[in-house]
């Protein structure tokens, strides 16, 4: 029954599940198509493959390699929209030096296209996530399950608080 509700509550939001899913722990095995995502065919395409829409832009200043972005954020596995990590739920927006490798290449990328006040969509392809390697589920001992199983293509929903 849930899985119904699940699906059900995605077709209305447009593909994205509700923010206040717990993180979870996934194994490498296939999962279901996700549905159709209304947002993406407005999306533009940077160079290396990302994508983003604006849902609101912002007036704020732009960020440049080396400024202090205070951003909220959802990330949703591109496959099954599975909420694998939200900063509501680590206690507070993320705090990060742009352009500095402090996260993975395709949210610093997108960092350095949205002014403060902007909210938007993001698609990162694996490449310019966590690639082959994954990123493993660090208190399983097996090595079988992962927070972000190999080759993940992944999907933020952003909104940059502070530009400094």
């Amino acid at each position: 029954m849930w899985q119904v509700i699940r699906w059900a509550t995605l077709l209305l939001l447009g593909g994205v599940p509700l923010a206040g899913h717990a993180q979870r722990t996934l194994s490498a095995s296939a999962a279901p198509p996700a549905p159709a995502d209304s947002l993406l065919a407005r999306a533009t395409t940077t160079a290396s493959g990302l994508r983003y829409a604006l849902r609101l832009p912002g007036a704020g200043p732009l960020p440049t390699p080396g400024s202090r972005v205070t951003v909220h954020y959802t990330g949703f596995l591109a496959a099954d929209g599975a909420i694998f990590d939200t900063s509501v739920q680590q206690g507070g927006p993320l705090k990060v030096r742009v352009g500095q490798r402090e996260v993975i290449k395709g949210f610093d990328e997108a960092l350095l296209l949205l002014p403060a006040g902007s909210r938007a969509r993001i698609w990162i392809p694996a490449r310019l996530a966590y690639g082959a390697k994954g990123r493993p589920d660090p208190d399983d001992d097996t090595g079988r399950r992962y927070l972000i199983p190999p080759n993940a293509d992944l999907i933020f929903e952003l909104e940059v608080l502070k530009v400094k």
